[in-house]
Formats: C-alpha cells, structure tokens, sequence
C-alpha cells in the first residue's frame, strides 16, 4: 500500500513542481516591466528616470557606466554596478536621503585605473 500512496503523491504534486522558476506577476520581472523595489527584478535593478516616472527593471550598470551605490529605498535613478564592479561614488548623508550619491562602476581589481 506505501508504494501506491507514494506514488499517488508524487503524482499529484508534480504538476506543482516546476523545472525551472517562472516569472511572476510581482518577482522575476523581466527588463521593462513595472516595479516597485529591485528584489522584484531578475536583474537586481529598478529603475526610474526622474521622481515623476514609473520604475521599472533596468539591466545594472557596466564599467564606466554611471551607477548609484546600494540603497535602502531599492528604486534607483541610477542602477548599481554589475556583479565584481563597485561604483566609486561620494557617499554624502543628503545624497543618501535624496538617492543621488552618484559614481562610475569600476573593476576593484584594476590598480593601472585608479
């Protein structure tokens, strides 16, 4: 009888489980859709063009590109940097209350840039 309750279960929670995660309606946004906080995003990134705007998911900054450091608020006017880049920006308190404490993403790594 426990083979065919398993494998009862097993049927019934298949369709449940699937292969790959699928895109929401509020996370794993797509580039270009709505947002309201960049955890929604596939990318990491929402973002708005000015404080009128819809946000919606932008790709994150590559080097050189301008970027914004981390914040709390999660909507930017300018993405932070791609995975390994840090955006070397001067972080000020007003800048941090405002989100506009912007830089250039660049390779940590690269000592001939600094």
């Amino acid at each position: 009888v426990l083979p065919a309750c398993l494998l009862l279960a097993l049927l019934l929670l298949a369709p449940a489980l699937p292969a790959q995660p699928e895109r929401g309606l509020i996370i794993n946004l797509e580039i270009g859709e709505l947002c309201l906080q960049s955890a929604q995003c596939k990318s990491g990134c929402c973002h708005r063009a000015n404080g009128l705007s819809l946000a919606r998911c932008a790709p994150k900054a590559a080097e050189f590109q301008e970027c914004s450091p981390k914040s709390i608020y999660g909507v930017y006017y300018k993405c932070p940097c791609e995975r390994g880049l840090t955006c070397d920006a001067d972080k000020t308190i007003v800048g941090s209350i405002t989100n506009s404490d912007f830089g250039l993403c660049k390779d940590p790594q690269d000592s001939s840039r600094r």
